[in-house]
């Protein structure tokens, strides 16, 4: 086996050169007279609606466009001024329900935008009847010739915005109020859109009293039934999204006592520490020493014996998981675990445990990876994020810390019907994890993701116990058989604590680790599989992760994005018979900051990664043939198809090449580098991707079955990269050694 490699070097960083053209219809596109009057009478109602409001000073409008729209093609000649872009007026996005997805976008507009957009419609209108006999076509619009022809100032307006407006146009269908829809009968965690009023004086005006105890963050609240029909009744346009407050938990899939006792294990010494946030720990167990119990609940809630079943069998597996489940034994010794009792066996409070969560967290700085293995019986939303979810990737942004959260389970009448997973497993930041029974076939009670129409959740699936091969943990009353997502996630905790907290590998590096060897090289999954299994089965042992067959180069780099382009083109693949004898692929890995207020729209930042061979053209030719941001050139792509092919906003991306029957070796080209580029795109206006750390794992497969590591090693020392070796037992004996007690005399 080959040890993987950690390159260090130094990334370069470059500005965008790249400059917008002129806005252009879609082929065989149109725009009609009608079709702005239409959208001119809309805004003329919304005005008259908003100017009989007095709850905002401005108006929430709901743009309703005709497919899902790139940020190129979202509106930004109407609703704009020259301080406030239009795209920094939006408050909320969410696809429309049927077979196929359309935008829905809201801003928050001054009455006065609103009467400006009124006449830029009346003024484009005018100019495609008069101009253009009633239709402008998309030839028309482009060609400089008819355009020059044409007094725009007359008409009080610019030939860019002009071809702006139409184009604007072309892609929105109406304009409209959006109305939140909400079960008044339970009491519920409520977000309002962002209207930049304090939300407890907004609420004031309508007669809904609001205290510091019942807020989330600036706009999100808990109300009750009561004051939660006030605000339907009073304003409805105001909620962005809501969700029950008491969730039922996602229950097990089996469960059975055993009567065997379990052995003693010795006393913990320095081993990691993994944060354990779930129900009740009993710390009459025989691994109570490895486990520091800290009771959350309220002191008034009365608990029961089952209250610490769940809880201290996720605990049991992450100390002793090896030793219970032979057959299961990865390698990774035993942790300690600090163990945070937040809910009871039947429900969890959610705003009580998003509130606990973060102080949970930033109460213990020094505990890297957390492990949630509870999730609601619930399904999430398809246009939000939970909020569960969000306080997750806010902790997970903001902190270097990364959660494990297990994939939640149907319930056994529920295993023929498709279930959606449950918060908070719609964490984007978090790794997610599903089961899957010893022939890697997803167990029968995996519920499926995506999360938001889009993001690949769960991010991996791992062995949770399946009818015939329950899972033994160890309960207050011994040991016992399981099966469930639950007992899936711990394992993967175990693994991650171990890459992170013993061989010293970041967080962004450790999730591209998992992911990456849970994908291998097998065929690509369909949307179907991956919907339920993640990326892949990870495998069982750390060594499959930590290291790599004779055959094949795995190497990691992690760096920082501060501009567009963040690049290196020094990456010397062997050359055999002047030809690249490998085929290749690389796992990309980042944690970005999300906005649950944008809905759909939820990552801010996008990163997509370009690697492999540099053309005699300088251009550098990714294994996938991704060529949206390579060189100046324009590929066009619907956004749609962005997403769909090159996971565009997702932050786990994996691009390959397929094992084939016969590979053959690559040409060299004039410059035999080949090169990685990190581009950066903003979804909104803030440069949130500035200085956002990514980590990428690349494998280098030589076709002939060859071992040329010592080649590659000595090719990149002489590039100037720096190269240490993943030699796992140095680095348990560096992390020994630096968490040794040392006595002075």
């Amino acid at each position: 086996m080959n040890q993987v490699l950690e390159l260090k070097g130094r990334f370069e960083q470059k500005k965008s050169t790249g400059t917008p053209g002129a806005p252009k219809l879609p082929k065989a596109a149109s725009v009609s007279e009608e079709h702005f009057e239409k959208l001119r009478l809309d805004l003329v109602d919304l005005i008259k609606f908003w100017m009989d409001e007095n709850i905002v000073e401005g108006a929430l409008i709901s743009v309703y466009y005709n497919k899902i729209v790139a940020k190129s093609n979202r509106m930004n000649s109407y609703f704009s001024s020259s301080k406030i872009p239009a795209n920094d007026t939006i408050v909320g996005a969410k696809f429309s329900s049927g077979t196929k997805k359309k935008h829905i976008i809201t801003h928050y507009v001054s009455i006065d935008a609103i009467k400006k957009s009124v006449e830029l419609f009346e003024k484009t209108r005018a100019v495609v009847r008069n101009e253009f006999n009633g239709i402008v076509f998309k030839e028309q619009l482009e060609d400089d010739q008819i355009l020059a022809q044409i007094d725009f100032s007359s008409y009080g307006l610019s030939k860019s915005k002009f071809q702006r407006a139409v184009v604007d146009a072309f892609y929105i269908e109406k304009f409209d109020i959006e109305n939140g829809e909400v079960n008044t009968s339970k009491t519920s965690i409520v977000t309002i859109y962002d209207t930049q009023n304090d939300t407890k004086q907004l609420l004031d005006k309508i007669g809904i009293k609001i205290f510091e105890a019942r807020v989330i963050n600036d706009t999100t609240i808990l109300l009750d039934e009561t004051n939660l029909a006030l605000l339907l009744q009073k304003a409805p346009y105001l909620i962005a999204m809501a969700t029950e407050n008491i969730s039922e938990l996602a229950p097990s899939d089996f469960h059975e006592q055993v009567e065997n006792p379990l052995n003693l294990i010795p006393s913990p010494e320095d081993e990691p520490v993994i944060g354990v946030i779930d129900t009740l720990f009993d710390e009459r167990v025989y691994f109570n020493e490895w486990v520091e119990f800290h009771n959350m609940i309220d002191p008034n809630i009365q608990t029961e014996p089952e209250d610490y079943n769940h809880g201290t069998a996720v605990s049991s597996l992450i100390v002793d998981g090896s030793s219970i489940n032979s057959n299961l034994d990865d390698g990774c010794g035993r942790f300690r675990v600090r163990h945070f009792g937040v809910a009871t066996s039947k429900a969890f409070n959610s705003f009580t445990i998003i509130r606990q969560i973060k102080e949970i967290v930033m109460s213990h700085p020094d505990i890297r990876v957390w492990n949630l293995s509870l999730g609601s019986n619930d399904e999430v939303n398809e246009n939000f994020i939970s909020a569960e979810g969000a306080v997750l990737d806010q902790i997970q942004f903001e902190n270097d810390v990364i959660f494990v959260i297990a994939g939640t389970n149907k319930k056994s009448s529920d295993v023929s019907t498709d279930k959606r997973i449950g918060a908070p497993a719609d964490s984007i930041n978090a790794m997610v994890v599903n089961a899957v029974d010893y022939e890697k076939s997803p167990a029968s009670y995996s519920r499926q993701g995506i999360v938001l129409s889009f993001f690949t959740k769960p991010d991996v699936s791992y062995y949770g116990g399946t009818r015939g091969n329950y899972m033994s943990v160890c309960e207050p009353l011994g040991k016992a058989l399981v099966g469930g997502t639950s007992y899936a996630a711990p394992w993967i905790a175990r693994k991650l604590s171990y890459l992170i907290d013993i061989i010293g590998l970041s967080k962004e590096i450790a999730k591209a680790m998992i992911v990456d060897a849970s994908i291998g090289w097998g065929k690509t999954l369909s949307p179907s599989e991956l919907a339920l299994k993640g990326h892949g089965v990870v495998p069982i042992r750390i060594e499959d992760i930590v290291s790599t067959p004779e055959d094949e180069i795995k190497f990691i780099v992690s760096g920082i994005s501060e501009k567009y382009d963040t690049f290196n083109y020094n990456f010397p693949v062997p050359i055999h018979k002047d030809k690249h004898p490998y085929i290749a692929k690389a796992t990309l890995c980042y944690f970005p900051k999300c906005s649950r207020n944008q809905g759909v729209d939820y990552t801010n930042t996008e990163l997509d990664i370009y690697f492999g061979r540099i053309g005699d053209d300088g251009k550098l030719k990714s294994l996938n043939g991704n060529k949206q941001s390579i060189g100046e050139e324009s590929h066009y792509l619907h956004e749609e198809s962005a997403r769909k092919i090159f996971r565009k906003w997702d932050n786990v991306k994996h691009i390959k090449e397929e094992v084939k029957t016969r590979n053959n070796p690559k040409k060299v080209y004039s410059n035999p580098m080949w090169g990685m580029s990190i581009k950066t795109k903003e979804r909104l206006n803030a440069r949130d991707g500035e200085g956002i750390r990514f980590g990428v794992v690349v494998t280098l497969k030589e076709i002939s079955g060859v071992n040329r590591i010592e080649d590659f090693i000595q090719q990149c020392s002489l590039k100037g990269w720096l190269v240490n070796h993943i030699d796992v037992e140095q680095r348990i004996n560096i992390y020994e050694t630096a968490n040794e007690t040392i006595e002075f005399d």
